[in-house]
């Protein structure tokens, strides 16, 4: 029997109210039984996503790489809950149930296409390509921009991968390497291509190539600027500083050279990088496994399981 530790059950609970109730309103895990929905227990998606403060992690640097093109950076800037606005006008600053409101939807989104049965993760697509077709718009330079467009598509797609797959690598306790993590993913190419993505890298090394060939394309425009001034920890309570402090260092310590170069994250001594980076796997591994899995991560395994026993029963009668 899976019985949740004490230390689940708090978090179980935390989770509910904050994400739960509010992001996976008619998304079920643990129904129809023996679907394995899009990738299956198996796969290096189920493994990969199954630790949740990594992946978190991971979607955290893919959200600051994101904003260095300048297209993608305006367009959150100009559509995104997250930044607070003023009589409808962007201030700069951020939105903090606005955030809470963006990360839960984009937490709850890659929870249903990894682990969910394939109705929810095929529904939770298509919303979101819904919410796509309404993302256009102007820079201030005069350049349009449009999120459907095959571009702006792919790069969202070669971001997401990439934060997510790296954050694995580095603080996963038993990491995918070599062609496993290279099947992770060929496998997440399906997620970007039912969002409508062409043509989208396959390997880590064909994302990393992809991502470094953009570079001509970047730069740090002003919604960059305010989301680096936003991570800043000196602007939380003191109490918590330390904790949010390192967490800012991790999603700035996972971005590529040249990220960091356009960033201009500061350089730390290889001491420094060890002890934090290790400061960061004992945090997230303390998370990850005082708590347990997440509720849906176990309704999905009994879903997919639950139709196996009812077939093995059925021989047995």
């Amino acid at each position: 029997m899976d019985v949740p530790n004490p230390a689940g059950i708090v978090i179980d609970q935390a989770f509910d109210q904050l994400i739960r109730k509010r992001f996976f309103k008619g998304v079920r895990f643990d129904e129809p039984s023996g679907d394995p929905g899009w990738f299956g227990p198996h796969s290096p998606v189920w493994y990969v996503h199954e630790h949740t403060p990594a992946m978190i992690l991971g979607l955290g640097a893919a959200a600051v790489i994101e904003t260095l093109h300048p297209d993608f950076a305006w367009m959150g800037y100009d559509h995104s809950r997250a930044v607070e606005r003023v009589a409808g006008r962007p201030t700069g600053g951020v939105d903090p149930e606005g955030l809470l409101v963006r990360g839960g939807h984009s937490f709850s989104f890659f929870m249903a296409v990894g682990h969910g049965p394939t109705p929810a993760a095929d529904r939770v697509t298509r919303a979101v390509r819904g919410m796509h077709n309404k993302v256009r718009g102007v820079r201030p330079d005069g350049r349009a921009y449009d999120a459907d467009d095959p571009e702006t598509l792919r790069w969202a797609y070669a971001t997401v991968v990439w934060g997510i797959a790296t954050a694995h690598e580095r603080y996963h306790p038993r990491p995918l390497t070599g062609a496993d993590l290279d099947e992770y993913y060929r496998q997440f190419v399906k997620v970007g291509e039912a969002l409508g993505g062409v043509d989208l890298p396959d390997t880590k090394v064909a994302v990393a190539e992809y991502l470094l060939d953009s570079v001509p394309l970047m730069g740090v425009t002003m919604p960059t600027v305010d989301l680096l001034t936003s991570l800043n920890s000196r602007s939380t309570p003191l109490p918590v500083r330390a904790v949010t402090g390192l967490a800012e260092w991790a999603l700035l310590d996972l971005q590529p050279g040249w990220a960091k170069k356009l960033l201009r994250v500061p350089h730390y001594s290889p001491p420094t990088v060890i002890a934090r980076r290790a400061a960061v796997w004992s945090g997230l591994n303390a998370a990850r496994y005082g708590a347990g899995p997440l509720r849906e991560v176990r309704q999905s395994r009994q879903r997919v399981n639950r139709k196996r026993a009812e077939t093995t029963a059925l021989h047995v009668a």
